[in-house]
């Protein structure tokens, strides 16, 4: 094993803690109104947590041993995107915040 697959073994491992959403869950919450109206977006269009959120449902359907760079690149942004938003958890019930919701989004739910 060189370094480089060291690299995207722990790459993908932390992926996997981050993203805590199967497949299924995510794919059915990025359906809803919720999820929709929070994150950035350019023009009004796609939030990119909304766009990164329908990659994640790709990468978690995909096999270990098909993951090319531009996969392992996007779980790196989406493991640091989750580990610095959680930093971010506002005080009292966060059930129905833009927190959760843009959290989610990333495959990531708080509750």
């Amino acid at each position: 094993m060189t370094r480089q697959d060291g690299d995207r073994d722990e790459i993908i491992g932390n992926f996997k803690e981050a993203v805590n959403m199967t497949a299924g869950k995510l794919e059915k919450w990025l359906e809803t109104e919720e999820s929709k109206k929070v994150g950035q977006s350019k023009d009004g269009g796609e939030s990119v947590g909304h766009a990164s959120g329908r990659r994640i449902v790709d990468l978690l359907r995909t096999k270990k041993g098909d993951f090319d760079d531009d996969d392992i690149a996007h779980m790196r942004k989406v493991t640091g995107y989750v580990h610095r938003h959680l930093k971010q958890r506002p005080k009292g019930d966060v059930t129905d915040t833009p927190w959760r919701y843009s959290l989610m989004n990333w495959g990531h739910d708080p509750l």
